[in-house]
């Protein structure tokens, strides 16, 4: 996904100005007339992209897509204990005398009679000149007939066309813009709200998780990494069974049902391989391991390489799938693969990275036939090619300069890298078990100290956060 995407998506009519979070496409794509629904996956996956195109460029105006995506899935999406739930609906009631009647965006559309009684003549003239507001609706195309006279707010014009066109300063235009857009958001929020799917599917909490680990990581906002790790916690007390090892699909209204499939294992051990780099709780590489011994028996192809979707405890199949186009989420397989590539460098085991390898193998046959269909098992077959970097932090928990060598590997954009912390305690050590070479890393004279390695073959030690900066910029 291109950067010049990003701002498009983050400016047009599938983002909600006032409210945070992404709406679907329909069905012919027009950026103006989107499907309404707001889908947890979406908001997970599109705000990691943000993130990373903050990362890569250092445009704060992706961090802060990426902080209201998070910021409505924590307000709107998310279950009092911590699980996420699976969307908010397109339709709602425009006309509370008529209860039973709903209407696809009603909750998201304005005339622009409603702005100006809200907002007055002056501000709302200049509203509708940025947000592309018309009298007759400004849908693109609307065969239905559904928008006529409806406004869906996206940004038409830069601060500065609207400062220049009003002549004001770009900061009154801004000060303007935001005031106008609190009033909204207060009467929006008067209407009938769209219904709430409250499922909680495990494998969206998955990308969930890795979604608020990641904003922690690059936001360093405390309550993104509690909402990670709250969402594991109800994860690990409703959709797994600690007696069988196995978890299940879904949950709603107390009840946890349907065996979990591939997916729902790959998305979660990803989110916990991501909890780990942002926490570095070393519980959530045990259960990430736990988990994918756990995939590896219920649905590894031992002969054909990869991973069925489904196991083969269901007698009624009579064929068993294996998806592998990346679509509006990532297959099961591509995300596996990822997992065991960075779990073998987590672990040091060879075995699971030589199962990655044949996984890309079994479906990279597709690749060259249609590789834009197939970007997650690109991502994991380029990490594949490489040796990546592995990076040791050696210091005391919670101390600035500690945190501040954490703050510098994670404010970049590296793809390919593992990042370990060590503080020499009991917990700690638990991953010396597997990779004993961490013994040896310890804080350098007392200070807080960086190893860099590539097949844990290490550089020399770093204490100097300005060497430090300079390592990392050159990776």
């Amino acid at each position: 996904m291109t950067l010049s995407t990003l701002r498009a998506m983050a400016d047009g009519g599938m983002y909600d100005q006032l409210g945070g979070g992404f709406h679907r496409y329909s069905v012919d794509g027009q950026w103006r007339v989107p499907h309404f629904e707001k889908m947890l996956y979406d908001q997970a996956q599109l705000a990691v992209s943000y993130l990373e195109a903050f990362q890569i460029t250092k445009d704060g105006g992706y961090a802060d897509i990426a902080r209201e995506t998070l910021d409505y899935v924590a307000q709107k999406l998310t279950h009092n204990e911590g699980g996420f739930y699976t969307a908010e609906d397109a339709e709602s009631v425009p006309d509370a005398s008529k209860p039973q009647e709903k209407e696809e965006g009603a909750f998201y559309t304005w005339t622009k009679e409603e702005i100006s009684a809200i907002l007055g003549h002056t501000d709302a003239e200049i509203f509708y000149f940025h947000f592309g507001v018309e009298e007759l609706g400004n849908a693109l195309h609307d065969p239905m007939n559904v928008f006529y006279g409806k406004n869906i707010l996206y940004r038409a014009r830069t601060v500065k066309e609207t400062a220049d066109t009003f002549s004001m300063t770009p900061d009154n235009i801004t000060s303007i813009i935001d005031s106008s857009m609190r009033k909204l958001v207060q009467e929006r929020e008067k209407r009938f709200h769209p219904h709430l799917d409250d499922k909680i599917i495990t494998a969206w909490n998955g990308l969930m998780i890795s979604a608020f680990s990641k904003g922690y990581t690059v936001i360093r906002h405390e309550e993104y990494l509690k909402s990670a790790v709250n969402a594991v916690r109800f994860i690990m007390n409703y959709l797994y069974d600690s007696s069988t090892g196995k978890l299940f699909r879904h949950y709603r209204d107390g009840e946890a049902g349907n065996a979990g499939g591939l997916q729902d294992y790959a998305f979660l051990i990803q989110g916990l391989l991501d909890l780990y780099e942002a926490s570095f709780d070393v519980s959530y590489i045990d259960n990430a391991n736990t988990l994918t011994q756990r995939q590896i028996e219920l649905f590894w192809d031992s002969t054909g390489g990869g991973f069925y979707d489904t196991t083969d405890e269901d007698s009624s199949l009579i064929l068993r799938s294996k998806e592998f186009y990346d679509s509006a989420e990532p297959t099961g397989n591509s995300i596996s693969a990822l997992n065991l590539l960075r779990l073998s460098y987590f672990t040091n085991n060879s075995e699971w990275r030589d199962m990655a390898v044949k996984t890309i193998e079994a479906l990279g046959v597709h690749i060259a036939d249609n590789p834009e269909a197939m970007v997650q098992l690109l991502v994991a077959y380029q990490w594949s090619l490489g040796v990546p970097q592995e990076i040791i932090i050696a210091g005391n928990r919670g101390t600035a300069d500690t945190q501040g060598f954490i703050d510098e590997v994670q404010s970049r954009f590296l793809p390919h890298k593992v990042v370990i912390f060590t503080d020499g305690s009991e917990i700690q050590k638990r991953l010396a078990h597997f990779l004993p070479i961490i013994n040896n890393m310890n804080p350098s004279g007392g200070k807080v100290t960086a190893y860099i390695c590539e097949n844990f073959s290490c550089q020399l030690p770093i204490t100097d956060i300005e060497i430090l900066r300079h390592t990392l910029d050159k990776m």
